[in-house]
């Protein structure tokens, strides 16, 4: 017998043994009863200047997360759009008496690295390190939160940093949807400014970096995690060391938007010639701590939140109108909104966007199935509890409990509240929240292919 002869033999053998064993394998058993989220007790305290502190030992990696969250952040900015951005870039550029060198070294040699993040309600200046230098990181990034030098050399470059980056965003059909979109129903307010003008950002001065970090950091408006493993005694004497006598500083800004009531129609923007168009539609809902919000989530994951989920299915799947679209739900304090986002091919924009609103109508009108609803709300409980099994998976939603302003109850209680959702929950909540009428559409694409197709949704062809 030949070689290849074997082979086939062989090869004939291994699926008439694997047809036999799937006949005979059984069906396997029900998964157990999901259980809720749990975390170690944190350890919670307050310096004597309002700075507040939540520590949590977790895990058996010798090392440990440190945060330490400023509530500052483009919120803060008025009408200098990216200020803090600018403000924040200068944080790792170098301290009173550390240089930006200095700091990097220093946190590689603790076995980690240190970072700042900018966002529109808060600026996270963070770290990790192996479990015994974790009371020197706390010393290294209480320097730079405190005592950032802002040198004027650096300035040029930093906006030019941002030159680029403002550069670029615009030229991306979906961050100039997105821009446009939070631009209808945010209007004036911060939330609805996401990018500067290049001669807005072109003069930003180094006094006005500095004056928003003076304006806008202080212990009151700061909250330090720690999670992993580490000494607690020493990191806490190591906090209380190097943040103790930082002043109290401003207090927190309190400004929610309100939102644009019911439809604003933009229209199209023009970018000739393209072969997709960018789809941004959407509207304001709840905000984290509002009795539907869970249920929200999880309609969201159902509808077009997740691979499975209905729109993806029926636009990526069945049509093969786009390849990667989402829906999500986008928080800020006591501020949210659910977007469908997509890129579809231009000449079906119009078809695409009729079966997102299908979708929407269909499952406002008639309630999942136990199955498909079963499935989703164990991918979603699973989601959760991965998210936040990681040492800075652990402070974000730390964080977010506290930005937002939910109970520990939230946490413990997230899969249970998962699971107690039905058919109609999802239905009702769709129905309610999702409203038809109330959707803000913008697509960026070619005007003169895609007008007529979104006539319907968005009025006369010639709105920008």
């Amino acid at each position: 017998m030949t070689k290849f002869k074997t082979l086939a033999l062989t090869a004939a053998l291994v699926i008439v043994a694997g047809t036999a064993i799937s006949q005979d394998r059984e069906t396997p058993p029900p998964g157990g009863t999901p259980k809720d989220f749990t975390l170690p007790e944190p350890v919670t305290f307050e310096l004597d200047n309002g700075m507040q502190v939540t520590m949590v030992e977790f895990g058996n990696v010798p090392k440990a997360s440190v945060a330490v969250v400023v509530r500052s952040g483009n919120l803060n900015e008025s009408e200098q759009t990216w200020l803090a951005d600018l403000s924040g870039d200068f944080l790792l550029e170098g301290t009173a008496t550390r240089s930006s060198e200095d700091i990097a070294r220093e946190a590689a040699a603790m076995g980690g690295s240190v970072f700042v993040a900018v966002g529109e309600d808060q600026t996270n200046i963070g770290g990790q390190a192996l479990t015994d230098f974790v009371p020197d990181l706390v010393g290294l990034l209480a320097d730079i939160t405190r005592n950032p030098a802002y040198p004027e050399s650096e300035l040029e470059r930093l906006r030019r940093d941002r030159l680029r980056q403002v550069s670029v965003a615009q030229t991306q059909p979906q961050q100039m949807a997105a821009s446009a979109f939070r631009a209808a129903i945010y209007g004036d307010h911060p939330y609805g400014r996401s990018f500067p003008t290049e001669e807005q950002l072109s003069g930003y001065t180094l006094e006005d970096a500095q004056g928003f970090y003076e304006d806008n950091f202080g212990a009151q408006r700061t909250h330090i995690y720690v999670a992993g493993m580490f000494d607690a005694s020493a990191t806490r004497s190591a906090i209380e060391a190097a943040f103790g006598d930082w002043d109290a500083g401003p207090e927190v800004l309190i400004n929610p938007p309100t939102p644009a009531e019911g439809k604003v129609s933009v229209g199209v923007i023009d970018r000739p010639d393209a072969v997709q168009s960018n789809v941004y539609l959407g509207l304001p809902v709840l905000h984290p701590g509002d009795d539907d919000w869970i249920a929200l989530q999880v309609s969201n994951t159902l509808l077009g939140g997740s691979f499975a989920s209905r729109i993806t299915r029926n636009i990526r799947e069945d049509k093969g109108y786009t390849y990667s679209p989402f829906s999500t739900i986008s928080v800020r304090y006591q501020d949210g909104f659910w977007a469908q986002i997509a890129a579809v091919t231009t000449d079906v924009t119009g078809p695409a966007i009729q079966e997102i609103m299908n979708e929407i109508e269909t499952l406002s009108t008639t309630p999942p199935s136990d199955e498909e609803l079963d499935g989703i709300k164990n991918y979603a409980a699973g989601i959760f509890v991965l998210q936040n099994s990681t040492r800075n998976g652990i402070i974000n939603v730390l964080s977010y409990l506290d930005l937002h302003e939910l109970p520990d109850e939230y946490l413990t209680n997230y899969v249970s509240s998962v699971y107690a959702l039905t058919p109609e929950d999802i239905s009702d909540t769709v129905d309610t929240y999702l409203r038809e009428e109330d959707m803000t559409l913008i697509v960026v694409g070619d005007r003169g292919q895609i007008s007529e197709q979104v006539a319907d949704w968005i009025g006369e062809p010639d709105e920008e």
